[in-house]
């Protein structure tokens, strides 16, 4: 009881003072900023000599060593034993780790060594991509930016609260780090992993994404990482249509991606498939590509790059279309390290390139425009599949270095955005969470109740909304630590009735956070 009422007592000097917190939470985030953009440098630095070997190595074996095919595959065979283990040894390292992040913030999972996470992620994934699975860096650089958070928050032995800013801050410094992004790093911290515009996470985020940047830069150069070459500007008045038709293409190819990639598991699980025969499937399958289509081995940067200067042709794009899809299905599934970023974004851009292809050839579109298509196709399918369209449109501005393309690509986004939502499908990296906490029992019997202080916004039509503090059916031994509005702090008072935009600090068992978070987002029915 002491222990608790003097944890109460430190939480309330915290939030009393905001302006020293969010001076803490900025100088803080610079420090994981900093650290993220030296392991993301690393981590980028080896897979892009991957990326660039691997084709030289199959030109090789092809023309020079015959005999060498199966040493290769010899190797491929020990690199599925090896993923076996990272795996069965630390679970948290499974698939791409944005749900891990996701599950530890809302209170489900726990990262109780984040240092050994982060070494076997990182070996795990330059393994599996380096290889030719069809993984990206993008969402392994966000868990590895977590790791790097929670652990600078376990070495300054900060309190929950802000050991969860930290993490959130890593988490978007990794994707900043990994894609010369900044601004979308902020952005996708507040918008898919936090989902909680919050002053104070803003304040982490904003330090560490852009120093992680500066970092990554230092290392690996400021080029975008498409090299799409130069956009046109599109004339969005006349094509808006057009625009408006490509959102609903690659929004419908989004829903088959993210029902695929929830059925790949499914179908893994139903098979007597265990250990390092998983891995040894989409690895072998790797091998025999890197032979016959090499074009949709690892993440897919090197693909969509050549879309910009080689005339495929439709109906070898659908084929690469296909060959992508039925490849990322096959190496998600089994459960190695590997994130889904990059594959999803070559598909996007396979999927615009098909849509530009079509409408050149009935006559709806001028040939110089489906470099832009390409472009926007990317932006549209990561917004249905992520359900974060504001994500998705800067992402790909700074990633393809075309920032004059902002009102085309939102009216892409958020057609595809709206084609995924009238569908009903959850975001992707929430249904693997979900799929996750309900399959997998044991990590949430894992789960210890600890005392964690986190910040909630009353969004606009949820239950909490017009209640006072003392109707609130909140869970047991949860405490008000305060609540600001307008940026002016209240008292938290039992007559006080919350309205929505107010932003609540609780105090509560990391098991209830979850309960917490659905109270002060469900939303009425009418």
């Amino acid at each position: 009881m002491q222990r608790e009422r003097t944890l109460f007592e430190k939480a309330m000097a915290r939030f009393t003072e905001p302006r020293y917190f969010k001076l803490e939470l900025f100088f803080a985030g610079i420090i994981v900023g900093t650290l993220t953009g030296v392991v993301i440098s690393a981590f980028c630095g080896l897979l892009s000599l991957s990326e660039h070997y691997r084709p030289l190595m199959y030109d090789w074996l092809m023309t020079n060593c015959p005999a060498g095919f199966l040493g290769w595959f010899f190797v491929l065979v020990v690199i599925a034993f090896v993923l076996a283990r990272i795996v069965k040894t630390e679970g948290m390292t499974s698939g791409s780790g944005i749900p891990q992040v996701k599950g530890i913030l809302l209170g489900e999972m726990h990262m109780d060594n984040w240092a050994r996470v982060l070494v076997l992620k990182f070996v795990g994934c330059v393994l599996a991509i380096g290889a030719g699975l069809s993984f990206g860096r993008a969402s392994p650089s966000v868990q590895l930016g977590g790791c790097v958070g929670q652990g600078v928050s376990r070495l300054r032995k900060c309190s929950q609260a802000e050991e969860r800013y930290l993490l959130t801050a890593g988490a978007g410094a990794g994707l900043a780090a990994a894609f010369n992004a900044p601004l979308a790093g902020v952005i996708f911290a507040l918008e898919e992993v936090q989902k909680n515009f919050s002053p104070l996470v803003l304040m982490a985020s904003v330090g560490a994404a852009v120093t992680a940047t500066l970092v990554s830069e230092t290392f690996l150069g400021t080029a975008p990482v498409f090299k799409v070459g130069a956009v046109p500007v599109v004339p969005v008045d006349s094509m808006y249509l057009l625009l408006f038709a490509l959102g609903l293409f690659v929004g419908l190819l989004g829903l088959g991606f993210n029902r695929g990639l929830l059925l790949s598991l499914d179908v893994y699980d139903r098979t007597p498939l265990s250990g390092w025969q998983r891995p040894i499937v989409p690895l072998l399958t790797a091998g025999v590509l890197g032979f016959v289509l090499p074009e949709v081995l690892g993440g897919g940067e090197q693909l969509v790059n050549s879309l910009s200067v080689t005339d495929y042709g439709i109906a070898f794009l659908i084929l690469l279309l296909f060959a992508k899809f039925f490849f990322t299905m096959l190496c998600f599934g089994t459960g190695a390290p590997g994130g889904i970023f990059l594959p999803l974004l070559s598909l996007g851009a396979l999927g615009g390139a098909i849509f530009a292809y079509a409408a050149v050839s009935l006559g709806l579109l001028d040939p110089h425009w489906t470099i832009d298509f390409i472009v926007f196709g990317m932006a549209g399918y990561f917004a249905a599949v992520v359900k974060a369209p504001v994500t998705a449109s800067v992402l790909i501005m700074e990633m393809t270095g075309s920032f004059e393309h902002m009102l085309a690509v939102i009216c892409v986004s958020m057609a595809a955005y709206l084609v995924s939502d009238l569908a009903g499908a959850l975001p992707i990296y929430d249904a693997l969470l979900g799929r996750t906490l309900m399959i997998r029992a044991k990590i949430s019997r894992r789960v210890r109740r600890r005392r964690v202080m986190a910040e909630f916004v009353v969004e606009n039509g949820s239950r909490l909304a017009g209640m006072t503090v003392k109707s609130a059916r909140l869970p047991e031994h949860t405490v008000i630590v305060s609540v600001r509005r307008s940026g002016r702090e209240i008292a938290a008072d039992p007559a006080l009735t919350f309205v929505p935009g107010d932003y609540v600090t609780f105090l509560a068992d990391d098991t209830s956070l979850s309960v917490i978070r659905n109270l002060l987002r469900e939303r009425i029915q009418f």
